[in-house]
């Protein structure tokens, strides 16, 4: 009922930029908070960034600073711009989201997540 679509990574130099989008379609009656994690094979899924559906924004130490998360709310489509990337910062990039969907008896809330989009920082 309700996709979530990455998109924007990519081979980049440390100290690039790429941005990265997500955009949620279905069924979609309201969308929550949105999220960016992060995941290097064999190792943990982290959370990188999170925003509220009225903009308020979250951001892990290590890439407070150089990350910034937003949405358009219009086109149910979060953001993260990464700015000064790093090796470290290579890794899957999944969209994450708190909505409600529309249901037979109604709404109901879910968690959703996408595929998932690669970033290389690497020179």
């Amino acid at each position: 009922q309700v996709q979530l679509v990455e998109s924007g990574g990519g081979l980049v130099q440390p100290g690039g930029s790429l941005t990265l989008s997500c955009v949620a379609s279905g069924r979609l009656f309201r969308i929550n908070d949105m999220r960016w994690y992060r995941q290097v094979p064999e190792m943990e899924r982290e959370l990188v960034a999170s925003i509220t559906s009225g903009g308020g924004a979250y951001y892990v130490d290590r890439v407070a600073g150089r990350f910034t998360i937003s949405r358009d709310n219009a086109k149910n489509t979060v953001y993260l711009q990464m700015n000064r990337l790093e090796p470290e910062d290579t890794a899957t990039y999944y969209c994450n989201a708190d909505l409600e969907i529309q249901s037979m008896y109604g709404y109901s809330g879910t968690n959703s997540w996408g595929q998932g989009t690669q970033v290389t920082v690497s020179s």
